[in-house]
């Protein structure tokens, strides 16, 4: 209602009645105008003016009801005009109604009741003045003059279909904009979420069986969970900030990615999840993009791997190559498969969303010897210089 007032409720009703009141105006003036100069048509009286503002009063309805409106101008502008009364802007109604015909798209109807009232002039012409031959310069003016009339109609509404077109573009482009970012920020929150909750579940496990027997380990495990808690409050307030559009000024947590992966294995590690780390290829700097998404696949997998392997290790394998990252991730527990992938959770699909959106390729499932893998191809632009100019590109770096 507020906005609707500050926009002006009566805008729309009074573009609605200006037009036809200043056609009203400039009709019956001018043509009173003309009327001067022609003594021998019949002076203009109330039924003239009546005839006169038919047609404006009817574009009140143009948008609504176009063709008729133009019938109704063209068939007041013909009964004005056989009656003798002098010529004068009392085509002005028609043809401003048949501009809004052909801009609101009723093109047909718009043409056709265009061609029979011109026809029907003509018609009236030649009743009224029998002795006088087809005034073809006359007629063929008012034709030209038409055509000039219709060209910049459709001109004018190929223009707003052009705008519309590109409007309902640019709103879809925003919807998937939107769509995008929503599924990016949902699978950080289940990444994040899932990492975070099961480190904070099996150190409080930790904790309540050690508390009497060893206080010393039970305070370690209370230690990793406030780490893990603020680490997963500090990033559930950025998710937050992005939803609520709020820019409280850069990031102060470092972005997930690959420069933090030692954190990460230290965490799974204290959680009781033996993890090894093997770099094949001299690292370089990865498209943020890329680097994220490697992240946060090491991150699902090794959650997973906590969740469902049971007791168990687990082996990370980034191997850098010019044209792409692949990431590999093996644990030697069970080997069954997540119930991600099964019961309509956002684990693995979320994985395999990720390294699609990249242009990339995910595969995961059991391995015939035991155990559960998941390998992912991330494609990246030509290789930069390496971050580490001593290192192998070729021999596998433990650590």
């Amino acid at each position: 209602m507020r906005a609707a007032v500050r926009n002006g409720w009566w805008a729309g009703p009074l573009r609605t009645v200006v037009l036809p009141l200043a056609v009203a105006v400039f009709t019956v003036a001018g043509t009173f105008r003309a009327a001067q100069i022609q003594p021998f048509a019949r002076p203009l009286d109330a039924p003239a003016v009546a005839l006169l503002l038919v047609g404006a009063a009817a574009l009140v309805l143009r948008r609504r009801y176009p063709a008729v409106v133009l019938g109704v101008a063209a068939c007041a502008a013909w009964v004005y005009l056989a009656l003798d009364y002098p010529y004068g802007p009392v085509f002005l109604a028609g043809l401003v109604a048949m501009c809004s015909a052909v801009v609101s798209g009723h093109r047909r109807s718009a043409y056709a009741v265009t061609g029979v009232a011109f026809a029907g002039l003509l018609v009236l012409h030649l009743v009224r003045f029998p002795d006088q031959p087809l005034p073809l310069f006359g007629a063929g003016g008012w034709l030209s003059s038409l055509a000039i009339v219709v060209a910049v109609c459709e001109w004018w509404r190929a223009r707003r279909e052009r705008l519309a077109q590109e409007r309902l573009a640019q709103e879809e482009a925003e919807r998937r904009r939107g769509s995008e970012e929503r599924l990016r920020i949902a699978r950080d929150l289940h990444d994040s979420l899932g990492h975070h909750v099961s480190l904070i579940n099996v150190q409080a496990g930790v904790a309540l069986h050690l508390m009497d027997d060893d206080p010393e380990q039970a305070r370690s495990a209370l230690a990793a969970i406030k780490k893990s808690s603020g680490e997963l409050l500090r990033e559930m307030r950025a998710t937050l900030g992005v939803l609520r559009g709020v820019d409280e000024g850069p990031p102060r947590a470092p972005v997930a990615g690959i420069a933090r992966l030692d954190d990460l294995l230290a965490e799974n590690r204290s959680a009781g999840l033996p993890v090894e780390l093997e770099v094949v290829g001299a690292r370089r700097e990865l498209p943020p993009s890329v680097d994220q998404a490697a992240y946060r696949i090491v991150q699902e997998s090794l959650t997973n791997a906590r969740k469902h392997a049971g007791p168990a290790g687990a082996h990370v394998r980034l191997c850098y190559a010019d044209d792409g990252l692949t990431v590999r991730v093996d644990d030697d527990g069970r080997g069954t498969a997540a119930p991600a992938e099964s019961s309509g959770g956002s684990g693995l699909p979320g994985m395999r969303e990720r390294a699609g959106a990249l242009g990339g390729t995910l595969t995961a499932g059991p391995q015939a010897g035991g155990g559960f893998r998941v390998e992912a191809r991330l494609p990246t632009p030509a290789a930069s210089p390496a971050l580490e100019h001593g290192e192998p590109s070729i021999s596998p770096r433990r650590v």
